[in-house]
Formats: C-alpha cells, structure tokens, sequence
C-alpha cells in the first residue's frame, strides 16, 4: 500500500502472509493425512473500522494474496490480522498519511 494518499483518493492494498495452509485431506510421506492448518480469517481495519475481511477455506493456496480497495480518508493506521487453526494469530500494523 502507499505510505502517502491524498484525502478521498482510492488506494489499492495488498497483503501476502507465508503460511502452508495444509489442508487436511493430503496424505504425507508415511501415507497418513497431515492435519488441517489452514488460515480461516482476514481483516483489515482502518483506524478500528472493518474495511475488509474474507473468509477463507482448505482450497486457498499456501502463502495467501488478497488485494482490495479503499478511499483514504484521514491519516491513521491500518492493521491487519490473519487467524486460522490451532490457534495461529498475526497481525500487522502499517500506517497512512493523508494530504
């Protein structure tokens, strides 16, 4: 995302976060299935107000993308949380100004 923004302008945001996202149904090396690890949650907050949060499912690959939209509106920060099984929790703060 940008650093910067002017006040109205739509700015585009993306994330990536590493993460296997094993989905329970793959056997391993041994033959048996290797458990679910998968990322279940994603929002973005922009200074507390939910602008975007996906769902997500055993289909998304490893390491998952998302990008999405936004209009800057006031200079504050955006902060990102992904939370998934076995009580995997991240989240990232990055901050905006807006001229």
């Amino acid at each position: 995302m940008p650093a910067t923004a002017a006040r109205g302008a739509v700015i585009e945001i993306r994330a990536v976060i590493a993460h296997p996202m094993e989905t329970g149904y793959r056997p391993g090396s041994d033959g048996r299935v290797l458990p679910r690890d998968i990322i279940r949650r994603f929002a973005c907050r922009y200074d507390g107000e939910t602008v975007f949060s996906a769902e997500l499912h055993p289909a998304i690959s490893a390491n998952p993308y998302l990008a999405f939209h936004t209009v800057a509106t006031a200079s504050g920060t955006l902060e990102f949380e992904w939370t998934g099984d076995n009580g995997f929790a991240q989240v990232e703060r990055v901050k905006l100004e807006v001229a």
